[in-house]
């Protein structure tokens, strides 16, 4: 069931399209990478997976990830240090919980070995297209969905997984100003919220772009059952700093335990920032914007790392936060981002180097 790295047959595309990237002039996620990760499933494993270009994928209109939505993804990055040695950042924590997404979606689960030495060989196929420009990566997308035929509800018998690249600036740019949502749910109990799975994404959109036409940029989702509690900030976990105390919510079966909140949590520790665990009200956070203690509030996910929110909305009134000195927000990214490029010492272990 194993495979290493050199058991990975590389097929290297004839045309490449380095030469037409600007590095210094990157969008999030729009320019990919010369080649892609292929493995197929059928007859009940994972076949060898391969490095082949990157091109278009082939599917019968019957397969049931166009009927049924069997599909997941991860969200990953690599960078380059100044030795042109290659990092990634915890992706066996990844590997677990692309795993966890498989097993919720009864999608077969794939092998360690196949997901990251298959990363590894696309990593070192392809180290050219990792930027080194300050604030940039190459963001990585490990996806699984189902190609099995058939209209009948059941899960297929065949999937394929893949892995794409792309060399990326700054996810988010600007000021983000957020909509606290009361109306739609992300997820409820018993369900997929916690999982990343396509669908997820999909029905976020819709009350997402209710919220951009009244000014937000990103809506704060709240739980299913009162919407009294706030839960995500659009597609990252949130943090609320409430004086000198940073706040999250705990993960459950609606949201996603997130990488990147998980590594602010041990920071913060570090840093003798007292962190607190726990359910947070809407009216809390309106308390706290309206008597002055609310001092900071901020997404992550592996995306952004940490994207600060200026200010959100709730009920027809606006609550800006100030600008505070030292803020957390930015000590705590740049704590992650100086691990992520091996600018600074990694206590914690998180650091993965390609070789």
């Amino acid at each position: 069931m194993d495979v290493t790295t050199n058991q990975i047959s590389v097929e290297k595309t004839k045309n490449t399209k380095i030469n037409d990237v600007d590095f210094n002039n990157l969008s999030f996620g729009s320019i990919y990478m010369d080649h892609m990760l292929v493995c197929d499933y059928k007859n009940g494993a994972w076949e060898a997976p391969k490095v082949v270009p990157y091109q278009p994928i082939s599917l019968d209109p019957s397969a049931k990830i166009f009927h049924y939505g069997q599909s997941i993804f991860e969200g990953m990055k690599a960078y380059k240090d100044e030795q042109d040695t290659i990092w990634m950042f915890r992706p066996l924590d990844n590997h677990k919980r692309l795993n966890l997404s498989a097993k919720r979606l009864a999608i077969p689960e794939i092998p360690e070995s196949y997901f990251m030495e298959g990363l590894k060989a696309l990593l070192k196929t392809d180290s050219d297209w990792i930027p080194q420009s300050a604030g940039s990566s190459l963001y990585i997308r490990p996806f699984i969905f189902a190609t099995g035929l058939g209209f009948h509800a059941s899960p297929a018998d065949e999937y394929k997984f893949v892995i794409c690249g792309a060399p990326s600036g700054s996810y988010f740019s600007g000021e983000v100003k957020v909509l606290i949502e009361e109306t739609y749910s992300r997820s409820a109990n018993g369900g997929v919220g916690f999982a990343k799975a396509g669908g997820n994404y999909a029905g976020q959109f819709y009350p997402t772009k209710l919220a951009q036409d009244k000014g937000y940029q990103q809506v704060i989702w709240t739980d299913d059952n009162t919407h009294e509690y706030i839960e995500e900030a659009g597609a990252m976990n949130v943090f609320v700093r409430i004086n000198d105390t940073l706040l999250t919510c705990p993960t459950s079966d609606r949201i996603l335990d997130g990488i990147t909140r998980k590594s602010i949590l041990k920071i913060a520790e570090d840093e003798g920032i007292k962190t607190e665990v726990r359910k947070i009200k809407v009216q809390e956070l309106v308390d706290a914007a309206n008597d002055g203690s609310l001092k900071e509030m901020f997404g992550a996910g592996t995306a952004a790392v940490i994207s600060p929110i200026a200010g959100f909305g709730f009920r027809d009134n606006d609550y800006m936060l100030p600008n505070v000195e030292d803020s957390y927000a930015t000590l705590l990214k740049n704590r992650i981002t100086s691990i992520q490029y091996n600018k600074a010492e990694d206590k914690f272990g998180w650091r993965f180097k390609v070789e």
